[in-house]
């Protein structure tokens, strides 16, 4: 937070493109965090955004770990870039492949989101106030409220995607998957649509949607896993509600 809005140009720069970007801030708050892990936890696996850029080989040791932790330090890094203060920091535990712990801090409102493997998730703040998440009722498609990213779709599922959207009430974006799963397991929308699945990114926020009550799949209806890479997800409130969405977003209408 002491580099909200101070960052100089020489301290961002471009990985992949102009819109995947990673800053000093991103690499400070990842050797951080992966050396508290490491004390406290020293057998265990870490898996950072920014140390898995160095070394890809850690993605394939999450699958086989007794103890893992997946760490995205900064998510949404182009928001903070921008002076939106939009932006999370996402830690999920994984044993032998399977999520079993969620956190997800809001670092402006100083508030986390937790989750465990069968035991509920819950909002806690700065103060230790402790308030269960529940996800959205279930509504009809078009009363839906969708945080929907197409930018990682290939063609022609992006046009498609992209021409089913009035079917809904309501879409949005984020850039940034902390808040939106955060919004998504507090009730705050109804759908969360994904191409892209880098496990810093959803491995928490999967589970934290889960344990609020929700349900999820990829694009053929097969569960999600840490390790998967590819395949799609979709977040709904229930397994009818996922239904609906993926056949009214991904099936071709009209000529």
């Amino acid at each position: 937070m002491p580099q909200f809005g101070k960052l100089a140009a020489g301290q961002i720069r471009e990985k992949s493109s102009r819109f995947d970007i990673v800053t000093a801030v991103d690499e400070a708050a990842e050797r951080a965090i992966s050396a508290a892990l490491a004390a406290a936890y020293p057998s265990a696996i870490l898996v950072g955004e920014e140390a898995t850029e160095r070394n890809r080989s850690l993605l394939g040791a999450i699958g086989g770990a007794d103890l893992a932790f997946v760490v995205d330090p900064l998510d949404g890094t182009k928001n903070f870039v921008s002076g939106l203060p939009l932006f999370g920091v996402m830690v999920a535990a994984t044993v032998r492949g399977e999520v079993v712990l969620a956190a997800i801090h809001d670092p402006v409102s100083s508030s986390t989101a937790f989750a465990l493997r069968g035991e509920g998730a819950w909002l806690q703040g700065q103060d230790g106030s402790r308030t269960d998440l529940r996800v959205a009722e279930a509504v009809p498609v078009d009363r839906m409220d969708a945080i929907i990213g197409t930018n990682f779709l290939p063609e022609p599922l992006r046009t498609v995607v992209n021409g089913n959207l009035p079917r809904l009430a309501m879409s949005s974006w984020l850039r940034c998957a902390a808040h939106e799963y955060r919004m998504a397991a507090a009730g705050h929308c109804h759908l969360l649509f994904y191409n892209k699945l880098m496990p810093w990114d959803h491995a928490a926020g999967w589970l934290l949607h889960r344990e609020a009550g929700g349900f999820s799949a990829h694009f053929d209806g097969t569960a999600y896993r840490p390790t998967d890479l590819t395949g799609g997800l979709i977040c709904a409130p229930d397994e009818a509600s996922w239904r609906l969405a993926r056949d009214a977003l991904m099936n071709q209408t009209g000529p």
